[in-house]
C-alpha cells in the first residue's frame, strides 16, 4: 500500500474535489458542469481530475472547464485517488466519480462537517438518475440508508469526504485493490472516528449497471478485490458471511439443477423439493421486504429478490476464480 503523502493544505481552501477518470468524455463534462453551478464559493474549493491515460477528449474537457488536470496512466483507481490527495490543498478531500453529478448544495451540505472533530469520513450513496431503469432503481434499495443522517460502517468512494489529515493518518486507499477500496479504507478510518451518511450531500450516479448481465459482471468484478482485501482481515468474523453466503448460493443452485434433472426419474419427491425451493427463495423475499420497508410493493419485492439471487451468484463465482468487469 502506498501511504498518501501530505498534500499542500491551504487554509483558504476547504475542499479538494478529486475525480479519477479514463475515457470519460461522455460524462465528465456533465460532472464538472454540475460542480460549476454549486452555491458554494468557488474560492473555497478546487477540482483535480486525475487522468488514467485517456485516449478520448477527457483531458481536453477537464482543462477547458477549469479543472486542474494530472495524467497518471497505469495506476489503479485507488492509486489515482491517492495521487490526487498528494496534490490537494484543501482541508477535506472530496472523492467523486466522473460519471456522477452533484446537487447545487453539495458542498454547502458537506460544510456542516468542517468543524466536527470526531468525523473520520462522511458522504452519501449516490442516487440513481431520473431515467434509471428497474435494475438501477431496485438495487438502490440495498444501497440507500433509512435515515437522512446516520452513522454507518462504510461509504462509497464515488461520493465520499475524508478530512485531509485523517486520510494521511491511515495511509490513504490500498492501491493494490481494483475495487471495494472504499470499504477497506473505511475499516481503517473507523478506528479513528465516526463515519456518517448524510443524504443532503446529494450526488447522482449515471454508471450503475442497467441490465442483469451487466449487474452480474460488475458484482463479480467487485467481489474479486473484496475477497483479496479480506485475506488481510480474516480475523474479522463479521465478514465471514460475505463469503459463506455466496458459496451457499452456488451449492443451492447446484442442488436445484440436480433435482430438476432427476425429477423425471421420480427419485426426487415433489413435496420436499417445493419446500426446499420455498425456504431458499423465501429468505431472499424476507430480505427484500426488509430493505424496501415501509413502502412494500410486491413488484419491487420480486425484482429485488431476483437481483439478490444474481448478486450472490456473482459473488459466489468470484470466490472460485473472480472475473473481469
Amino acid at each position: 500500500m502506498n501511504v498518501a503523502s501530505v498534500g499542500r493544505m491551504d487554509t483558504d481552501i476547504d475542499f479538494t474535489v478529486i475525480i479519477p477518470a479514463k475515457n470519460e468524455e461522455l460524462h465528465l463534462g456533465k460532472c464538472l458542469a454540475s460542480i460549476g453551478t454549486m452555491t458554494f464559493s468557488k474560492s473555497r474549493y478546487e477540482v483535480l481530475v486525475i487522468d488514467n491515460g485517456s485516449s478520448d477528449r477527457t483531458m481536453e474537457i477537464a482543462a477547458a472547464m477549469g479543472a486542474t488536470v494530472y495524467q497518471q496512466p497505469g495506476l489503479t483507481i485507488s492509486g489515482l485517488r491517492n495521487f490526487g490527495a498528494s496534490k490537494a490543498k484543501g482541508k477535506v478531500l472530496a472523492f467523486l466519480d466522473a460519471d456522477c453529478t452533484v446537487a447545487r448544495e453539495w458542498l454547502e451540505a458537506a460544510a456542516r462537517y468542517l468543524a466536527v472533530p470526531d468525523i473520520a469520513a462522511f458522504g452519501s450513496a449516490p442516487f440513481p438518475p431520473p431515467e434509471a431503469n428497474w435494475v438501477q432503481e431496485t438495487w438502490f434499495h440495498i444501497r440507500a440508508r433509512k435515515e437522512v443522517v446516520e452513522d454507518v460502517d462504510w461509504l462509497e468512494s464515488m461520493n465520499m469526504f475524508v478530512p485531509h489529515p485523517m486520510f494521511t493518518l491511515v495511509g490513504g486507499f490500498d492501491d493494490l485493490l481494483l475495487t471495494c477500496e472504499d470499504y477497506e479504507l473505511c475499516q481503517r478510518l473507523a478506528r479513528h472516528g465516526r463515519i456518517v451518511s448524510d443524504q443532503r450531500i446529494r450526488a447522482v450516479h449515471y454508471g450503475e449497471a442497467d441490465s442483469l448481465a451487466r449487474f452480474f459482471r460488475k458484482e463479480r468484478w467487485r467481489a474479486t478485490s473484496n475477497y483479496q482485501g479480506m485475506r488481510k482481515r480474516w480475523k474479522n468474523v463479521a465478514e465471514w458471511p460475505s463469503i459463506a453466503l455466496p458459496i451457499m448460493q452456488l451449492l443451492l443452485l447446484a442442488a436445484l439443477l440436480t433435482a430438476l434433472l432427476l425429477m423425471p426419474t421420480g427419485s426426487v419427491p415433489l413435496g420436499p423439493f417445493l419446500c426446499f425451493l420455498f425456504l431458499w427463495q423465501g429468505a431472499f423475499c424476507l430480505l427484500a421486504a426488509w430493505k424496501i420497508r415501509p413502502k412494500r410493493s410486491l413488484l419491487t419485492l420480486a425484482r429485488l429478490a431476483v437481483l439478490l439471487n444474481v448478486y450472490f451468484l456473482a459473488r459466489g463465482c468470484a470466490v472460485f476464480g473472480g472475473g473481469r468487469r
